[in-house]
């Protein structure tokens, strides 16, 4: 009876430790699993289930090879184990043995024939091992035998012809028939992702999908590609690595990793990344462009120019690569660049996004030639169009405002003081865009106390998450009222958790400079209560002309219309007076006429707003070697200069609406703003 127990008591202990294994497995922790599975090891070393477990969350972690040797030697114990020799061979396949790999698959589908997904397997080995006839005929095999084929090609029609609930029903269907069919679960996270806008839900089926199976390659790019969207970049580097371990040779998962990368600021990864993507496909435009911008990130304006010009000679009508040149600021055009532009813009069959990128590069090319008045026709007309493209709806937008200046008293603020979570970690850099936040950023990011980081898109995403799953509907700025101390503590760790992987060192400070984080700076005093913040500001009309001028990769649509862009000017003022109302002296105005002229005063300024001594290097900050992803990236890496100071007085004769809605914010300005340029 004893013995039994003990058996049982075995048994137990097994099971409960399988499923705690397979937990961690299934929530993408593979070094818990990893451990969970060698501490049951040391008493039950012949465990085939832990040993093969152990093996898949040594591949999740990328260590094949040593999940090679936990595989064989589960096989020594069970050799009639026909997942065993499925897993082995996805470990070998990851290795690029490719031709030990091949017999493993077949002896998985000889102990097996219906193990899914090994004829799939075997013949991308056999593709891979230069065996392309054996491979057609496996593949082939594999094909006709699923009886789901059909049905899913058909839920990915349906989805295009603009049906997502007749795709779902159809996907669901499959997967109700066949419950690890990863093809339904990719295609039915791409309905959940574009069409129903469940991003979370998207990606937990595409996790669910690529766990079920490692080597599903276009899960994972499709995973990849979720995650950038989502703004996870850091996740999306590690799913775009995984891509490129099982296709080595995969372009497109080479420059997804690029531009992972680049956008977590990663500049030297992202850099080597789209080399490797151009090493297997060098004639593709759009990578080339990439690439440039990742050169001309870290400094490197020749590499940038040469790969955006080589972008051009395999596609003359790649107007973006003629804008991404202009926008190096510092550049200008050959004549025989503006003559080729000139005739672009004059064809029918050019695109409209061809057609505007054009317009602002001429733009440029015509402003550097002192001929503004063609230069005003070529950027309001790029901005026209770019108009009718993007969704502004101002009203919305000062809807939006009122209800935050109303949330965020001073009572509230006062009321709740102290309340978040104490780390005097963050400096947030904010204002309108080109207003000279990028100079105030280097400027910090000078001194031996503060790390520079990016844009980041953090508090942003903690707000939109604030009620989302309410029943009543109440969400942020509202629900703000509701939250208890320990959720302002909360979200205020969370923000440093999650800047912290931005984040290359272990300076004290580090800048957030992010110009549209102004209407959330009440709620980052909330949650951060040690936080710095400084507001950078710029004559209105040279900030309405410095956005009207840029075309953006993307946001900012406000910027592509006069009036919306005076409105949206008015707004920032009114937010940003209130917040100097509520929270007094916590908000530093920085003028960027004032730092041009009186670099020092300015500098001392901004260092005491944030508790820091003096440094000279904060002086000499174009001397800093750090990536800058901004329009500015090239101006703040030349000394301070006063050419860009009343940019607007060129453009005078068209600027009568601007004058006419923000003339008495101008008249409030310091006189070194107001006579800027004179």
């Amino acid at each position: 009876m004893s013995t039994g127990h003990s058996a049982g008591m075995a048994d137990d202990g097994r099971r409960i430790s399988l499923e705690k294994a397979l937990d961690f497995l299934k929530g993408d922790r593979p070094l818990r699993t990893e451990e969970v599975c060698r501490d049951y090891l040391v008493e039950h070393p012949g465990c085939t289930d832990h040993l093969r477990l152990l093996g898949h969350a040594l591949i999740k972690q990328g260590r094949a090879a040593e999940a090679e040797q936990q595989l064989r030697l589960a096989l020594s114990i069970d050799p009639e184990f026909p997942q065993l020799y499925e897993d082995l061979g996805s470990a070998l396949a990851l290795q690029s043995k490719f031709d030990e790999a091949i017999p493993n698959f077949e002896r998985a589908l000889e102990l097996q024939p219906a193990l899914p997904l090994v004829e799939r397997k075997l013949g991308q080995a056999l593709v891979a091992a230069g065996r392309g006839d054996e491979a057609s005929e496996v593949l082939r095999d594999y094909v006709d035998k699923d009886p789901n084929r059909a049905a899913v090609f058909k839920g990915i029609e349906l989805h295009r012809a603009g049906k997502p609930d007749e795709a779902m029903a159809v996907f669901r269907d499959v997967l109700k028939c066949d419950t690890q069919n990863v093809n339904a679960m990719r295609q039915l996270a791409v309905v959940y992702w574009r069409s129903e806008k469940r991003s979370d839900d998207a990606e937990a089926m595409l996790r669910q999908a690529t766990g079920i199976a490692d080597d599903f390659l276009g899960g994972w790019l499709t995973l990849s590609a979720l995650l950038m969207d989502m703004g996870k970049y850091v996740d999306a580097i590690a799913t775009y690595k995984k891509a490129t371990q099982l296709d080595p040779d995969n372009a497109e998962a080479w420059s997804g990793l690029g531009h992972a990368n680049g956008r977590a600021m990663y500049p030297e990864e992202a850099t080597k990344a789209f080399e490797r993507a151009l090493e297997i496909n060098d004639s593709e435009p759009s990578v080339l462009s990439s690439y440039a911008w990742e050169l001309k990130t870290i400094g490197d304006q020749e590499g940038a120019l040469k790969a955006y010009r080589r972008a051009v000679e395999l596609k003359p009508s790649f107007g973006a690569a003629y804008w991404s040149m202009a926008n190096l600021k510092i550049f200008k055009f050959k004549d025989a660049e503006i003559d080729e532009m000139l005739r672009q813009v004059e064809r029918d069959d050019l695109t409209e996004v061809e057609d505007i990128h054009f317009r602002y590069a001429l733009g440029k090319a015509m402003e550097d030639k002192k001929d503004y008045d063609r230069a005003w026709h070529f950027y309001h007309t790029g901005a026209q169009r770019q108009r009718m493209t993007v969704e502004h709806e101002p009203m919305e937008f000062e809807r939006r405002q009122q209800a935050i200046r109303d949330v965020f008293t001073r009572e509230l603020l006062e009321a709740r003081s102290g309340a978040g979570f104490d780390a005097p970690d963050p400096i947030f850099i904010v204002g309108m865009p080109r207003s000279g936040s990028t100079l105030v950023e280097q400027i910090l990011a000078s001194h031996s106390q503060v790390e520079g980081t990016a844009e980041l898109p953090i508090i942003g995403r903690i707000t939109e998450s604030i009620g989302r799953y309410r029943a009543d509907g109440v969400r942020y700025p509202e629900a703000v009222r509701e939250l208890r101390d320990k959720d302002l503590r909360g979200y205020g760790r969370q923000y440093i958790k999650e800047a912290r992987r931005y984040r290359s060192t272990d300076k004290p400070l580090f800048t957030d400079k992010l110009p549209n984080n102004f209407p959330t700076l009440g709620f980052a005093r909330l949650i951060l209560p040690n936080a710095k913040f400084i507001n950078a500001r710029r004559h209105p009309f040279d900030t309405c002309l410095g956005n009207y001028k840029q075309l953006f990769g993307r946001g900012q649509n406000f910027t592509y219309d006069m009036l919306d862009l005076a409105h949206y000017y008015q707004q920032y003022v009114a937010t940003m007076q209130h917040w100097h109302d509520v929270m007094p002296g916590q908000v530093l105005d920085v003028h960027y006429e004032e730092t041009v002229t009186d670099l020092e005063g300015q500098v001392r300024r901004i260092l005491d707003h944030c508790g820091l001594p003096f440094e000279e290097s904060c002086l000499r900050y174009y001397e800093t070697d750090r990536a800058v992803k901004t329009a500015s990236s090239e101006q703040v890496r030349q000394p301070i200069y006063t050419s860009a100071l009343g940019k607007w007085r060129r453009y005078d004769k068209h600027l009568d609406v601007w004058k006419k809605q923000l003339g008495d914010i101008v008249e409030q300005l310091p006189e070194a703003s107001r006579n800027a340029g004179l």
